[in-house]
């Protein structure tokens, strides 16, 4: 039987992870989310949004064919590790390309196995049947659930620098589009990147548009919450260092400004451009 591609479900992003003894939580990496098909015709991984990725995931094809299902469809997140450890996606990008033996598969959810549809089971029950097909130290693995309780366990994530934990109904069943049943919390970073201009409209919040330090990419914006001393001596510096607008950013209402001014910012951690973020500094360079 040739098995079809199923929509993942999509977990909702909450500021807290939820408390009380009918949830699991587990490490949030910092990957590609993505589902492989095991049928018939031999082993297909798709990306997140159901397009067959297969041909650039040729050895975690080969180790998934390996699993010893007839057929399975399994839930997982494909990554790269950096050398502390932690799932790097800006190296994701280069070992798909370059680095196919430094790709791994973490296998955390299994929907379907050997002709049976198993999305209407408890969370949990799936977990088990695919942890049994996992064995240790390959380019498979499975997700483990960490012990404790959620808010020990958010914080050791955070301080580890991880993206985040998912947290997840033991009974849940899964279903395809966004759900409560699963819930996100991530972790903030800090980092410097470039001010490009300050968007102020009147009973508006001000936001600073930010770029990468290194590339000069746009990364998007970030609420100024600055004290009041610190917002007016930024106003000072922009009009100061008033510049030209950047020909591909359309922001009418931006004062734009020269190179030089770095801005402090933080923001969810793991994305790739800019999300929750606020300015907490800035500086002259």
């Amino acid at each position: 039987m040739r098995l079809s591609f199923i929509p993942p479900l999509m977990p909702t992003l909450v500021d807290k992870p939820p408390d009380g003894d009918g949830w699991i939580h587990e490490v949030k990496f910092d990957g590609y989310r993505s589902q492989t098909i095991i049928d018939e015709d031999g082993v297909r991984i798709f990306t997140r949004r159901g397009l067959d990725w297969t041909s650039k995931y040729r050895d975690l094809a080969k180790a998934a064919g390996e699993l010893g299902a007839e057929s399975a469809i399994v839930d997982g997140e494909i990554i790269v590790l950096n050398n502390a450890g932690v799932s790097d996606f800006g190296e994701l990008r280069k070992a798909i390309t370059r680095r196919q033996h430094d790709l791994y598969y973490v296998a955390f959810d299994l929907l379907h196995l050997n002709g049976h549809d198993l999305r209407d089971m408890p969370l949990v029950d799936r977990r088990d049947i695919l942890e049994a097909m996992i064995s240790a130290g390959q380019r498979i693995q499975f997700s483990q659930a960490l012990p404790g309780d959620a808010k020990s366990i958010f914080h050791l994530v955070d301080q580890a620098g991880l993206e985040g934990m998912v947290s997840k109904r033991k009974d849940s069943v899964y279903r395809s589009g966004n759900s409560t049943a699963w819930l996100k919390t991530k972790s903030y970073a800090i980092d410097e990147y470039d001010l490009l201009g300050v968007e102020r409209e009147p009973g508006k919040p001000a936001f600073a548009l930010m770029a990468d330090r290194g590339t000069g990419r746009y990364v998007g914006s970030a609420f100024i919450t600055l004290n009041r001393e610190m917002r007016e001596r930024l106003w000072e510096r922009v009009q100061q260092h008033a510049g030209a607008a950047p020909t591909a950013i359309k922001r009418p209402a931006t004062l734009w400004v020269k190179p030089g001014l770095i801005g402090r910012v933080r923001h969810l951690r793991g994305e790739e451009d800019l999300r929750h973020a606020s300015l907490q500094d800035f500086r002259e360079e």
